[in-house]
């Protein structure tokens, strides 16, 4: 289920009144930021303004419909009553589009159970649904409505994308429709093209490369430096492309850039969290969008039996996707991830983080400072070390606010990993980062209304990486 609990574009700079039941279905794909497909979407009301919202996919069997109402009427008005309080009322949307021997006239009676369902579960929980909608085959209908004359019984046309006066009053404000999820996916689903033997081929040969060296006893810093190195130039020669609308050239021209061999050379060394930690720092700044690019273009050749090795790109490219601002696709790249491997830690909480509506900065914070302090000299950390303990307590144990930026918004590249001056490793920085966003968050949701939390509450122990070696190579979990 995707909760979604800010409103879509910048909030307080422009204010759009909708009318009507058309104006609410139009006005849909905007307040989600993509066209829903086979979704049910619940949007919260607070005083006249839209709040928390649910998006879940439509179940098959109508067997499923009475517990899948009832969860996301649970989900909605609980996560708005921690932020904003209970809602003064819901709107219900269903979208599916007919199939080849339907009309959208038969999906809507179809699916009418299903929303008269949402109407009572909602209502259980003292919070009327106020419109509910069913949108097929570019029309809607209301559940609500029986006047004919408003909502005739062969449904009411949608205006064609983009021409409606909601969505130039939704474009003006800055909010602006992205590709549907299925598109989103697409982009980091592993190949199923004449190419695959060849990058698996060139996978079995970079783990029998890797594994007999980790083996050996090579320091970490010395694969994590070639792997970060190869990684710089590929992106690097993705800058020099041209850009465009169409996502599908555009990956196409970066899989030309990426050879079998270098994206093997890249998947097998992301496997290891310091090397994959480092590289999230390349998460701002003009070298953000180029390593996104990397992330999914290595993602998608994670073919065959290497398809677990995907949550490492996945995760890379869900959270570059959350520090630029797109929530949409850093939840399906963290959600592909989590189904690539269930157990990826780094995954899971910034799947929370994201879904909790955490600001992205403290991790931020984090990266930079780790990443400042491997660039000092040894003088230089012996000075801080000395002078500056007391800071290293609270970057370790104080969670968001707690956390001391790292000298203003570097941009460079990540420094060379294994600096000896860090105080803390990367990788247990940026997930106590994590950690204790969403530690702090939870205190302030359970003590709303009632004094601080408890003192000397231990957070759950996270569950600690194992090293693997196998026929696809070597990787660390999460």
């Amino acid at each position: 289920m995707t909760n979604h609990s800010e409103a879509a574009g910048a909030p307080g700079t422009e204010q759009i009144t909708l009318r009507n039941p058309s104006e609410l279905a139009e006005a849909l794909p905007y307040l989600l930021g993509f066209k829903p497909e086979d979704s049910i979407v619940l949007v919260a009301l607070h005083r006249g303004r839209f709040g928390g919202r649910v998006r879940l996919g439509i179940p098959e069997r109508p067997g499923d419909w009475p517990s899948v109402a009832d969860e996301m009427a649970k989900c909605l008005i609980s996560g708005c009553e921690r932020k904003d309080g209970t809602p003064d009322g819901i709107v219900a949307f269903l979208c599916r589009d007919p199939k080849t021997t339907e009309t959208g006239r038969q999906v809507m009676e179809r699916l009418q159970p299903l929303a008269q369902m949402l109407r009572l579960a909602c209502g259980r929980l003292d919070v009327p649904v106020v419109e509910a909608l069913c949108i097929s085959d570019d029309h809607f209908w209301s559940y609500s409505c029986p006047v004919e004359e408003c909502c005739p019984p062969d449904g009411t046309p949608l205006a064609a994308s983009g021409t409606s006066v909601t969505a130039a009053a939704m474009t003006y404000a800055g909010i602006q429709v992205r590709r549907p999820p299925r598109e989103m996916r697409a982009r980091l689903t592993p190949w199923q093209t004449a190419a695959v033997p060849q990058q698996e081929h060139a996978l079995d040969a970079a783990a029998m490369a890797l594994v007999p060296r980790i083996l050996a006893g090579v320091p970490r810093a010395e694969v994590a430096d070639e792997t970060l190195d190869l990684a710089r130039r590929v992106w690097s020669r993705f800058g020099h492309l041209p850009t465009g609308d169409d996502t599908l050239e555009a990956d196409l021209r970066d899989d030309e850039q990426l050879a079998h061999d270098e994206a093997a050379r890249l998947i097998l060394g992301l496997q290891d969290r310091l090397t994959r930690d480092h590289a999230a720092e390349w998460m701002e700044g003009d070298e953000a969008p180029l390593a996104l690019r990397l992330w999914r273009a290595l993602a998608r050749r994670c073919v065959g039996p290497y398809g677990e090795h995907a949550a490492a790109p996945l995760t890379l490219a869900g959270w570059v996707a959350w520090s630029l601002g797109d929530r949409v696709e850093a939840g399906e790249a963290l959600d592909m991830a989590l189904a690539a491997d269930p157990r990826y830690v780094f995954a899971r909480l910034l799947m929370e983080a994201c879904s909790a509506d955490l600001d992205p900065e403290p991790v931020r914070r984090s990266l930079r400072k780790a990443r400042d302090e491997r660039n000092v000299t040894p003088s230089e950390a012996h000075t801080k070390r000395a002078f500056d303990v007391p800071e290293a307590a609270v970057a370790v144990g104080a969670g968001v606010d707690g956390e001391g930026a790292a000298g203003g918004q570097c941009a460079g590249s990540p420094g060379r990993p294994g600096a000896e001056g860090s105080r803390e490793p990367a990788e247990d920085r940026v997930t106590r980062a994590l950690e204790a966003a969403l530690r702090r968050r939870g205190s302030r949701r359970a003590g709303a209304g009632k004094g601080p939390s408890q003192p000397g509450v231990r957070a759950p122990r996270r569950p600690q990486g194992r090293r693997r070696v196998s026929r696809q190579g070597t990787r660390r979990d999460g």
